[in-house]
């Protein structure tokens, strides 16, 4: 009974919010001839049912919460035709109960902004990943920590991949660090399957995940959902020596970009050393990029 009245409250929430928005936007700004003496300065039921595509009958039942679950795209179109903001947009979805969709356009998009920021972060390495974990875009000091991703296929770019998988690199886990890494890892790609469920390619790489790793699968299979914000680890580089480093990862806001930078403890012999590699990798034109269309990520991990 009580989840009952939750999702009644909710619908009853979701219908004031509409009449709030329909009130607030009269027809010229929607594009539609004003017409006859109106009543109010807002859209009626049925022009806001005509911009949004459906019936006036179905606004009317959402408007007086009678419609429990309304799709993705019908509110998307509702949104659409009531000129929603950013944030406005978000709580409609979560008063309908549904998981918002990305934005048009996919929201792992390499921004200028971010090209920039790898081309002036030339002291040190730094990779940019996508909602899948592929990296995308690096600058030389990262090249010269892990090798130069440039010749690498996706999959050779996929951290998850790599790692669950198997293949050979340069970097290297303590057990704990490890653990925590994986967990890590796979909960924040089952959150991206999650608000991005018809990304055919981040499916396709989480089904071959699960055939081919027995841990991955086991980590799956908890459901546990999550973000990788940060990681410890060593890099074996092969001529300035082992590498204890520091990886943060800042998000894009408004997007699916994860940008993660290394860095060592000041002072330490990791730090003399990344110091010693940096010169070798003196700072490009402009930052290296995966080759379009196919998004080709590396191993932060």
């Amino acid at each position: 009974m009580a989840g009952n009245g939750t999702a009644g409250g909710r619908r009853n929430e979701l219908g004031g919010a509409l009449r709030a928005w329909r009130d607030r936007i009269g027809p010229a700004e929607a594009g539609l001839p004003a017409g006859r003496a109106r009543r109010t300065a807002g859209l009626r039921r049925e022009e806001l049912a005509l911009l949004a595509g459906v019936s006036v009958d179905y606004v009317v039942r959402l408007e007086q919460g009678r419609a429990s679950s309304p799709s993705a795209q019908v509110l998307t179109a509702l949104a659409r035709a009531l000129r929603l903001s950013a944030d406005e947009r978000r709580h409609l979805f979560l008063l309908a109960g549904r998981l918002e969709p990305a934005a048009e356009g996919g929201t792992d998009h390499l921004t200028g902004g971010v090209r920039r920021l790898l081309d002036r972060m030339d002291g040190s390495p730094v990779g940019v990943y996508d909602r899948a974990w592929t990296l995308v875009a690096w600058n030389r000091p990262y090249a010269a920590l892990t090798g130069d991703p440039a010749g690498l296929d996706e999959r050779g770019r996929s951290v998850p991949w790599a790692h669950f998988t198997g293949r050979p690199t340069r970097v290297r886990h303590t057990p704990e660090q490890g653990a925590s890494f994986e967990a890590a890892v796979v909960a924040d790609l089952r959150a991206a399957t999650a608000r991005h469920p018809d990304d055919g390619r981040l499916r396709a790489l989480v089904a071959d995940l699960r055939r081919r790793s027995t841990r991955f699968a086991d980590l799956w299979r908890s459901h546990a959902v999550g973000a990788h914000l940060s990681d410890t680890k060593t890099v074996d580089h092969p001529e300035v020596g082992p590498l204890v480093l520091d990886c943060d990862v800042l998000t894009v806001p408004g997007g699916d970009l994860r940008i993660v930078v290394h860095t060592a403890a000041p002072g330490s012999d990791s730090a003399d050393r990344l110091r010693r590699l940096t010169p070798v990798a003196a700072p490009p034109a402009a930052p290296a990029q995966a080759p379009e269309p196919a998004r080709v990520g590396g191993n932060a991990g």
